[in-house]
């Protein structure tokens, strides 16, 4: 494990990069002419009006499932064809909602030594951190971030938390607290739309030993981005991504029938998406689904990804009872934490994770 100890080149921010004032970002963050947003089909009309479902949540709460069966159609819909929707009236304040995104986005406008009190380096990723994946020579992403843990308790620490700006950390732990009750709302919600008992999905992750992490990601202004991708093409690796995005700043942009479209967030809701391992544990009848990051000359863009993850030491496999004659098991067990190595050591990469992990028949 000691080639996950350190980075293979220095850490430039490229917070540091965007406010310099440079007119044509470094080579190291223009991607392959094929990976470019600007030579890509999400500027075809056709598209324009297209967006990811959204649901209202109103009828689900800690006490139970009330929601009307035409909503759970659409849920089940928007695994099944989308891997993404949109969740309005969840349960959690938009003003503490509002507060959040904004307390983090003063942790990023922090002098930079403040900040870097915060490195991360890729043996846990927690902390400050500028890119993903240890290649030497690798063509880097245009975003800094910020990754903690919540869950299991045993890897919460508070040290490696910003303390500033002021009460900083409070807000952190009560967002985690609020996302962890929702998303645990939610994972009953898909439980039950696959047919199974609303506990069954949860207890796949471990029951109460589950996993949770809070991934922040900053995307400065950047010169050129008709060159470049704030966040590359990839599927989650996790379970279940509940995303907080900025309400003002479109950017995230989700592969639906080989095109690109730009999610428009809905006012204080949140971005669910299917990760790998509910992939794994459906036996594919829901899909996680690749996305990106777009960034622009005008603005920069803020995005809080929470990932609800199964336990990392236990074998995830496909449910039995989602595996039959006609549709056979597709995937070979594989722990969390095994899964995940790939990509801290490689980045992102698409779907090629998942799919390497097909079982041969």
């Amino acid at each position: 494990m000691n080639k996950l100890h350190d980075w293979p080149e220095p850490v430039i921010r490229v917070q540091s990069l965007s406010e310099s004032g440079l007119k044509s970002i470094p080579e190291r963050y223009i991607k392959p002419a094929t990976d470019r947003p600007s030579l890509n089909v999400e500027e075809d009309p056709s598209n324009m009006d297209v967006n990811i479902p959204i649901i209202d949540l109103t009828g689900l709460s800690e006490d139970g499932n009330n929601l009307p069966q035409s909503t759970m159609d659409q849920i089940s819909l928007a695994c099944r064809e989308w891997g993404f929707f949109q969740v309005v009236n969840h349960g959690v304040c938009p003003g503490f909602m509002d507060q959040v995104r904004e307390t983090w986005r003063s942790f990023f406008h922090l002098p930079m030594e403040m900040k870097q009190a915060y490195a991360n380096s890729p043996k846990t990723y927690e902390g400050y951190g500028s890119r993903l994946g240890i290649e030497k020579g690798a063509i880097l992403d245009w975003s800094d971030y910020y990754y903690l843990h919540y869950l299991p308790l045993t890897l919460k620490d508070y040290n490696k938390w910003p303390a500033p700006p002021d009460s900083c950390r409070e807000v952190i732990d009560e967002y985690g607290k609020e996302l962890v009750k929702l998303g645990g709302r939610i994972m009953k919600v898909l439980s039950i739309s696959l047919g199974l008992k609303e506990d069954r999905l949860q207890n796949a992750f471990g029951g109460d030993n589950f996993g949770a992490c809070l991934r922040v990601n900053f995307y400065p202004k950047c010169p050129q981005p008709e060159l470049a991708l704030g966040l590359s093409s990839h599927s989650d690796p996790g379970g279940l991504t509940l995303l907080l995005t900025d309400h003002q700043v479109p950017g995230l942009q989700v592969r639906k029938d080989d095109k690109w479209i730009t999610v428009k967030p809905a006012p204080h809701a949140f971005i669910v998406n299917i990760g790998d391992q509910i992939q794994v544990l459906s036996n594919a009848n829901y899909k996680s689904v690749e996305h990106r990051v777009i960034v622009n000359s005008d603005m920069e863009r803020l995005s809080l990804g929470f990932f609800y993850n199964p336990k990392s030491d236990i074998p995830i496999q496909p449910m039995e009872e989602l595996v039959s004659t006609d549709k056979p098991v597709l995937y070979s067990p594989m722990t969390f934490d095994e899964y995940r190595l790939f990509i801290r050591l490689r980045g992102p990469k698409g779907k090629s994770q998942i799919e390497s992990l097909h079982s041969p028949r």
